[in-house]
């Protein structure tokens, strides 16, 4: 029996990497709306864990009983084959915890192996539970139920979860729009392309993986994976471009920033002056970067750069180059966009593990601004830029900024967690590099001055009313 519960051990270690690492970690499973049924999965097979651990340290099933305990571990992997399609249909797995599956399905099936000469010498004694006690080992399985009970426990409630809902359609003037958008698996531009398809705009999106962007739409959607003269759009929406916030800036990764940004925009101003039919509009990304980084000053559109760092730099050509498409008789809006709040990507939903687990704080000093915006507001101010005639550099920020330390106490707040803890700013740096200083030890203060001058009705002006939607379904200021 030592060397079953020795590779049952080896299960329990391997399934809380495999749940704390890229479920909780990478993934954020529990606050992602499309991962319910997962969590679901997840919740009932964390359940039949906890009977497996406790059987096996602490009580023989003996006689009839052994069968349905033989049953149960049937269960386990017939929910874990279910579990593998629903990863499969709903999100993209990272190799890592592709080779952790692996590594379990194998060591569950020797488990079961080992398991079945002991189990038909339990049926055939009188059906009774009887007691045992392994030592050390059924201490550890004992560790192992209160773990996998307690996660049953948060799966289910996250899967039942208040979700934050998601703008149903974009609702433009026009209707029928041919709309391409790069970068349409992204955080931003998944949302943004279902939220045309739902007001019956006809999507198409540039990708290099059909298959998983395919997945992450519902109606009707056109993938393709390389820009066609032949085909024709009355708006561009650019956001191509290697996450920023991901990792250190090595000379490789800004290199890779840089090409994904410039190289695609390159491509569709190459698309734009050689079409005949040209859209109306391009409407390309771009960040409030552009303007560097401030404690008291406040920067509106018609401010200028502060400083010639990566994030400047980047905005300032990566504008330059969209701002070509003009001689071509269309309209540019480059969208100077701020940190966008959601729980599906983004800042906030690297935010949420170190919070939820009470480990949250403010970075540094907190004195730094933090322009945020709510990813239904920047759906509805692209809408807004599409239906107007606004053009030229467009802040994608919320009305009220707050510097970190506020932030900080509103995300504490909203997930009912204390927040005491403080990152030092030298951890930042040494973990991060250059990346950890731009984008987490400074900030700007930005306001949406052009959206306000148009009347833009931000729906969540507040980093108070955006975190208890986001995070409670809330709607009102709790």
């Amino acid at each position: 029996m030592d060397i079953i519960l020795l590779m049952v051990t080896l299960q329990g270690l391997l399934g809380a990497f495999d749940t704390l690492y890229h479920h909780e970690f990478k993934e954020r499973l529990p606050w992602r709306p499309t991962a319910r049924q997962e969590l679901w999965i997840h919740s009932v097979r964390n359940f039949f864990y906890a009977i497996i651990f406790i059987s096996l340290g602490w009580l023989q099933w003996q006689g009839l009983w052994a069968w349905l305990f033989m049953a149960i571990l049937i269960t386990e992997v017939l929910l874990t084959l279910w579990d593998f399609v629903v990863e499969d249909q709903t999100r993209r797995l990272p190799a890592s915890e592709r080779i952790t599956h692996t590594i379990l399905a194998i060591n569950y099936g020797a488990i079961l192996a080992l398991l079945i000469p002991e189990l038909l010498e339990w049926s055939v004694a009188p059906s009774q539970f009887v007691a045992v006690h392994y030592g050390i080992w059924s201490y550890i399985m004992a560790f192992f139920v209160l773990g996998v009970s307690l996660w049953s426990i948060r799966d289910w409630v996250s899967a039942h979860r208040n979700s934050p809902s998601i703008l149903s359609s974009i609702q433009l003037v026009v209707p029928k729009q041919r709309v391409l958008i790069t970068g349409g698996s992204g955080f931003i531009g998944s949302r943004l392309g279902q939220a045309l398809i739902n007001d019956g705009h006809h999507v198409t999106v540039l990708t290099r993986d059909k298959t998983r962007t395919a997945a992450m739409f519902k109606g009707e959607i056109t993938l393709i994976d390389e820009i066609r003269y032949a085909d024709h759009y009355d708006v561009i929406i650019n956001l191509a471009g290697e996450p920023i916030g991901n990792g250190r800036w090595t000379k490789k990764k800004k290199q890779a920033i840089y090409d994904s940004r410039l190289n695609m925009t390159h491509a569709l101003i190459d698309y734009i002056a050689n079409v005949d039919c040209r859209p109306s509009l391009l409407i390309n990304g771009s960040a409030i970067g552009y303007y560097g980084s401030h404690l008291d000053q406040t920067f509106t559109e018609d401010s200028g750069p502060a400083e010639h760092k990566l994030p400047h730099d980047l905005c300032r050509q990566w504008e330059a180059i969209a701002a070509q498409a003009s001689q071509y008789g269309v309209r540019v809006a480059n969208l100077r966009t701020g940190i966008v709040l959601g729980t599906e990507g983004g800042a906030l939903a690297q935010m949420l593990f170190p919070f939820e687990f009470g480990l949250g704080g403010k970075m540094g000093s907190g004195k730094q601004w933090m322009s945020w915006i709510h990813i239904d507001d920047v759906i509805g101010i692209i809408g807004t830029i599409i239906n107007h005639t606004i053009e030229g550099p467009v802040n994608i920020t919320a009305p009220e900024p707050v510097t970190n330390a506020v932030f900080t106490k509103a995300l504490g707040k909203a997930l009912k967690r204390p927040v005491f803890m403080s990152i030092p700013s030298i951890s930042l740096r040494l973990m991060l590099g250059e990346m950890g200083e731009e984008l987490l030890l400074k900030g700007q203060k930005v306001l949406p001055q052009k959206l306000l001058d148009h009347g833009y009705q931000f729906q969540y002006p507040t980093i108070e009313s955006a975190l208890n939607q986001l995070l409670r379904g809330q709607h009102d200021i709790a």
